[in-house]
């Protein structure tokens, strides 16, 4: 789940930037520091903005940077267990395809991508229903639910996000659409056999 929140924290200016604009400098500073970085309570930071220093710097004796105390917006992201997400298969392995959901990349294992055996073609980077057909590729849009999730705080995009698409309404977009028209189908049907009768 995305969310924005307000953030204090302090970062180090190193001495070769003090001639420069010191508000680009901090804006700067704080992208590099935090974007892509995980912070416990809040999630994944993917992007800053509102960036404000409080107060006056710092230089610690021995060190000769600046210490800047700063408060900063930022939009974070936080996988829920349950959650159901939209992403984009950016990997077929053998044992699944790995999907882009948002910064992170989350696995849907093979036996909860459908109710169907599935062949694994790597070379056309393909996960293919033996019976129902339906494949899935590299660049294919999903919908999936969060069931697993373990952070990795040091390195965020390391961590390990499990998914299923073998409940209602999950899976690849083009089969949720087909499932859906194919439910509409028989009410239709039903509608013209009951005009019928009359």
């Amino acid at each position: 789940m995305y969310k924005m929140v307000k953030i204090e924290d302090t970062i180090r200016i190193p001495p070769h930037l003090f001639s420069e604009d010191i508000q680009k400098v901090i804006e700067n500073m704080v992208h590099k520091t935090f974007e892509g970085t995980y912070r416990k309570g809040h999630g994944v930071i993917v992007v800053t903005d509102k960036v404000e220093p409080i107060g006056e710097g710092v230089i610690i004796h021995g060190d000769g940077a600046m210490y800047q105390k700063v408060r900063f917006d930022a939009l974070v992201f936080m996988p829920m267990l349950q959650e159901v997400v939209d992403g984009i298969v950016c990997e077929v392995v053998e044992f699944g395809a790995f999907c882009h959901i948002g910064p992170i990349d989350a696995l849907v294992h093979m036996s909860q991508i459908m109710n169907d055996f599935i062949e694994v073609d790597i070379d056309n980077e393909r996960l293919v229903g033996k019976e129902n057909k339906r494949a899935l590729t590299v660049g294919s849009t999903v919908r999936a639910r969060i069931v697993a999730v373990s952070m990795n705080e040091l390195s965020p995009r390391e961590s390990k996000i499990g998914l299923t698409m073998r409940q209602p309404a999950l899976g690849a977009h083009e089969w949720i659409e087909e499932d859906r028209k194919e439910k509409e189908q028989p009410k239709k049907e039903g509608k013209k056999k009951k005009k019928g009768k009359k």
